[in-house]
């Protein structure tokens, strides 16, 4: 698992433990960079780490550093008070929440109790 403060975790390891494509899983790490999430390190030794904790990142960050942040619903007839937009806006808005107050910990830690089970 990536730790802060710890040693790096090279791509093709990290392709390897989560049986994703080495390609594919280098654009996510080059977003996730970018966004200040992740910090890489070059040469042999080298991969990435998380730059800060994981009581820090929340799935909201992630989401918006590799997919962006605008809008999953623009409605096509821009007029006052549309309610489909109404709806989609208000839903879009709990969805955010509940990503925002969801941390990589929580995942850590449900990870570490099922390790623990098998």
């Amino acid at each position: 698992m990536l730790q802060p403060g710890g040693s790096s975790v090279g791509v093709q390891e990290l392709a390897e433990m989560q049986h994703l494509s080495p390609t594919y899983l280098s654009k996510i790490l080059t977003k996730l960079t970018k966004a200040g999430l992740i910090v890489s390190t070059p040469g042999a030794k080298g991969g990435y780490k998380i730059s800060r904790t994981k009581h820090e990142i929340s799935f909201l960050d992630v989401i918006h550093a590799t997919e962006g942040d605008t809008s999953l619903f623009d409605c096509s007839i821009h007029h006052e008070g549309c309610l489909i937009e109404n709806v989609m806006k208000q839903a879009e808005e709990n969805m955010k929440k509940e990503l925002e107050s969801r941390l990589l910990i929580d995942i850590a830690k449900e990870v570490e109790s099922k390790q623990k089970e098998g």
